[in-house]
């Protein structure tokens, strides 16, 4: 597989892999897993090949840390990338709150029974680190992103912890970043305009970017993209389909953003596979290689819940894709005239 070698902050270099597990599904996101079909899929992903894996305490309460540890126990720790999260803790005594109204952040449908709290404090992050590692049974993380400080995450009350993420949080990152503890430090986030904010107010070397940057949505080229160029943050990008939609096609009830897409997605998603299918290109492979064409995007993190599925998506990666296809999306304005695409 392609091997993109990124030099961090501090001259560490990491060698990402094009595709990146990300492990938010084996946290049981949509549906409870066979707990088997979870570990062979981790299994999957090492013995092909995957050098990047993502994950966060918040998937499943600490279930799919737990998941990645033991699937990953096989497999020599210098060769893959391993990333995770900061911004929750968890508490085994208490019970997980029901999910809220008032912001898009999905809940989970399994998971472990402890109840996620919210602490984007300096003391709070290095507990969640310290859980982290005895979760995955590791010694070290590569890349440590601070979680979720968003609107989609927490509404009305951003600033409070966009402050808080800052003062705390960022320093003890810092910190481990200074010690060697880890490579490589950023956020993980659904929107653009904080990843540019992010990077206004502090020193990171990567950072996620979930949905935003998609063959779908270019926005993120007006706020973030030319900024990670310009201060060389590397981009881990996830929800390349848009939790779904550009996966399977504009077929019922396909997902867009967590949600049942609207007929405005749903049409435009229409004229995209039309263009697609007139090239002979299967609409996720076009999707992968859009995303992966932006000089900033050091790794695209693909969720999968069975081996078959990481098979499939290594295989879309593959695909030959003419250069008139993203000739023809521009001139139905599918596709921004300054959105880089593949080279022939």
């Amino acid at each position: 597989m392609e091997t993109r070698r990124f030099t961090t902050r501090r001259g560490k270099v990491l060698p990402m892999t094009r595709i990146g597990l990300g492990t938010a599904p084996l946290g049981d996101l949509y549906a409870q897993l066979d707990e088997r079909v979870s570990l062979d899929t981790v299994i999957q992903a090492s013995t092909r090949g995957v050098g990047v894996f993502d994950t966060s305490p918040h998937y499943g309460n600490g279930l799919a840390e737990v998941r990645l540890g033991l699937g990953l126990r096989g497999a020599q720790r210098d060769s893959y990338v391993l990333s995770t999260k900061v911004g929750r803790v968890m508490d085994p005594f208490k019970q997980p709150a029901p999910p809220r109204s008032d912001v898009f952040s999905p809940g989970f449908a399994g998971g472990f029974p402890h109840a996620p709290r919210f602490d984007y404090s300096y003391d709070g992050a290095m507990r969640s680190v310290e859980h982290s590692l005895l979760r995955m049974g590791t010694h070290r993380i590569d890349v440590l992103l601070i979680h979720d400080v968003d609107v989609w995450t927490h509404g009305k009350d951003i600033e409070r912890r966009f402050a808080e993420a800052m003062g705390g949080a960022y320093k003890a990152l810092d910190m481990l970043r200074a010690e060697g503890t880890v490579a490589a430090i950023g956020i993980g986030v659904n929107e653009a305009a904080m990843c540019a904010r992010f990077a206004a107010a502090g020193d990171f070397d990567l950072m996620m970017l979930a949905g935003r940057y998609t063959l779908l949505e270019h926005d993120a080229l007006d706020t973030f993209m030319p900024v990670a160029v310009q201060r060389r943050i590397g981009i881990l990008s996830a929800g390349v389909f848009n939790s779904g939609i550009l996966a399977t096609g504009a077929v019922p009830g396909a997902n867009y953003n967590y949600s049942p897409a609207d007929d405005s997605v749903l049409q435009r998603v229409r004229s995209i596979e039309r263009v697609c299918k007139a090239h002979g290109v299967p609409l996720p492979a076009a999707a992968m290689a859009f995303t992966a064409a932006h000089p900033a995007v050091a790794c695209l993190v693909l969720g999968a819940v069975k081996p078959q599925e990481v098979d499939a998506q290594l295989a879309l990666a593959e695909t030959t894709i003419p250069a008139a296809l993203w000739s023809d999306l521009r001139a139905e304005k599918l596709l921004r005239a300054d959105a880089p695409v593949p080279s022939p």
